[in-house]
């Protein structure tokens, strides 16, 4: 948003913001994007505690690694690869997650 914009509703600030993009948007980024403004407007001018950055990745992660896991058929070393991660490191995820 501009410095000199006013806030507008949340419909009016889709469409404006929508008709911007000149490359089309990924079917996941167009998810992404209708989440965060429906969040956005859910919770108005409420400070977000954790900060909206650390909020929207914590909740992406989990179903993240649950589907890609599962898409693999629960083997690991598969599923790191896909997520271009370290296995280790996609152990050591799954556990803070709950998923082992």
């Amino acid at each position: 948003m501009s410095v000199n914009a006013a806030r507008l509703p949340a419909i009016e600030a889709a469409k404006q913001t929508s008709s911007q993009h000149t490359a089309p948007q990924s079917a996941l980024s167009e998810c992404v994007t209708h989440s965060v403004r429906r969040y956005l407007a859910d919770i108005g001018d409420t400070e977000c505690s954790e900060g909206l950055h650390a909020l929207v990745l914590r909740e992406v992660e989990r179903p993240l690694l649950r589907e890609v896991l599962a898409f693999h058929d629960g083997n690991q070393s598969r599923a790191a690869c896909a997520l271009g991660i370290n296995r280790a490191t996609l152990r050591k995820k799954l556990a803070a997650h709950g998923l082992l």
